[in-house]
């Protein structure tokens, strides 16, 4: 396995342990293709749900534009909710676990049909 395959399996396990939820691997592996090689960067890999701009670069360039959701404030709710479920105090929030269930919230699975 690559270190991609890795970093798939270590994001399911996020899913399954941390989220409770049991992971469509298909989804989540162009997910994580679609999140380019930030996954291989410490920082860059993971959302930090405490700084506000942080949260706003992921509705912006994930939610708007990738997904292509209008604005309003039901996207804040959506990553505010997604984040309570990995778990605040949760260290490391992987982008493309948060991804990954920003796409199931929405039911937007068919823009990585």
């Amino acid at each position: 396995m690559g270190k991609r395959d890795d970093l798939i399996a270590k994001y399911a396990d996020d899913l399954k342990n941390k989220c409770g939820m049991s992971p469509d691997m298909d989804l989540l592996t162009k997910v994580t293709i679609g999140c380019g090689p930030a996954i291989y960067n410490d920082d860059a890999s993971t959302v930090a749900a405490t700084q506000e701009s942080e949260l706003e670069t992921v509705k912006e360039n994930f939610l708007i534009k990738k997904l292509g959701l209008a604005d309003g404030p039901q996207l804040m709710d959506a990553i505010n909710a997604v984040i309570e479920t990995y778990g605040r105090s949760e260290r490391n929030k992987y982008r493309a676990v948060v991804y990954y269930m920003l796409v199931k919230h929405f039911g937007k699975e068919a823009v990585y049909g």
